[in-house]
């Protein structure tokens, strides 16, 4: 996939794990390096998706789709255009469709997302 930010290694063509097949998220994650981002499996047209986040991401919203955080390691802001939601490991939020947002990873974090399949993971 490509995408204005050169820094971001994201891939969206592939599914790394089909439904019956175990997997471990924590060390998926523990493997990668920032702004890794990639779809594990896909549950009932829903992409759960693991991305390793270090500093900003960039302003975007989804425009037909909402998008679940959950936080496994480190430490999320979610900049929404009128209030700060923080999450630390265990926490979690869902952007609604269309809402501009934009995720900082204070620290190297490892976040858990679901969002509808075929999902542009930079906006629309």
């Amino acid at each position: 996939m490509n995408t204005a930010d050169n820094r971001y290694d994201i891939d969206t063509d592939s599914v790394m794990f089909a439904g019956g097949e175990p997997f471990d998220v924590s060390a998926i994650g523990a493997a990668q390096t920032p702004w890794w981002n990639r779809t594990l499996c896909e549950v009932n047209n829903a992409w759960v998706r693991l991305g390793v986040m270090e500093g900003d991401f960039h302003w975007h919203k989804h425009d037909d789709t909402d998008e679940f955080f959950l936080v496994m390691e480190g430490h999320l802001d979610i900049e929404l255009e009128n209030q700060m939601i923080s999450l630390t490991p265990g926490q979690a939020f869902t952007v609604p469709k269309g809402i501009m947002h934009c995720p900082h990873a204070r620290a190297r974090s490892v976040v858990l997302m679901i969002e509808q399949a075929g999902v542009v993971p930079t906006g629309n």
